[in-house]
């Protein structure tokens, strides 16, 4: 893990958008630092003291005293630094519970966001830490982490999404299903058929739309249009 660098896109182009990088992999920081030229410049958010060492068209070298990272980069946008602890943290937890490889759990505004809830027991009509539903989860979710408004009920959530087949969710969607009588619950769908809920028996978690319980019970799919 000693070769991975991560970064966090607080605030991207657009303004109030939550954008997370690629880990980058296996990369000699030196060798290409003597390859790059500086052609831009970033702004940099929550007191956090870093400096781009070496910035070609869309790529900076950036250190701080705690992680080098290596970064896709526009120019313009507002960065914040995540630990190499931090990010390890989520990556291992959030990998061990999809049966995926570390790299792949890339997105940290989302996991985090998760991370946060985690645990959190479920409540009917909840909005908050003392208990949370479904609807509410993914609602907060889809503004905390892509600045997207969806409707606070279920129902209404799966109206206003284009629908989406199973075979095509893409992380981001959203997975509906019938647990009481029409569309009654809804998740946010992380991929490899993993989706972020807040269910009745274990408040906020991971789930599998291939659990014998889900597969029965669900409706289908739908994208919020960003």
């Amino acid at each position: 893990m000693k070769h991975l660098f991560f970064v966090t896109v607080a605030t991207g182009i657009f303004a109030g958008t939550s954008i997370s990088l690629k880990a980058q992999t296996n990369v000699n920081l030196e060798r290409f630092a003597e390859k790059t030229k500086p052609t831009t410049s970033l702004k940099f958010i929550e007191g956090i003291e870093i400096t781009p060492d070496k910035i070609s068209n869309n790529v900076a070298i950036v250190k701080t005293d705690k992680a080098a990272i290596i970064m896709p980069v526009a120019p313009g946008s507002t960065v914040a630094v995540v630990t190499i602890e931090q990010c390890a943290a989520l990556q291992f937890k959030y990998a061990m519970l999809m049966d995926r490889e570390v790299e792949r759990i890339n997105n940290f505004s989302l996991y985090s966001f998760i991370e946060e809830w985690w645990g959190t027991r479920y409540r009917y009509g909840g909005t908050n830490k003392k208990g949370i539903d479904c609807s509410s989860f993914t609602g907060k979710l889809m503004l905390s982490v892509y600045n997207i408004n969806v409707p606070r009920i279920a129902k209404d959530q799966f109206d206003v999404c284009e629908k989406i087949s199973k075979e095509n969710l893409k992380e981001g969607d959203l997975v509906f299903f019938n647990t009481r009588g029409g569309v009654s619950h809804v998740g946010f769908y992380l991929g490899d058929n993993y989706f972020a809920h807040s269910s009745v028996s274990n408040g906020v978690t991971i789930s599998s739309l291939t659990d014998d319980y889900y597969s029965r019970k669900f409706i289908g799919g739908g994208r919020v249009s960003k």
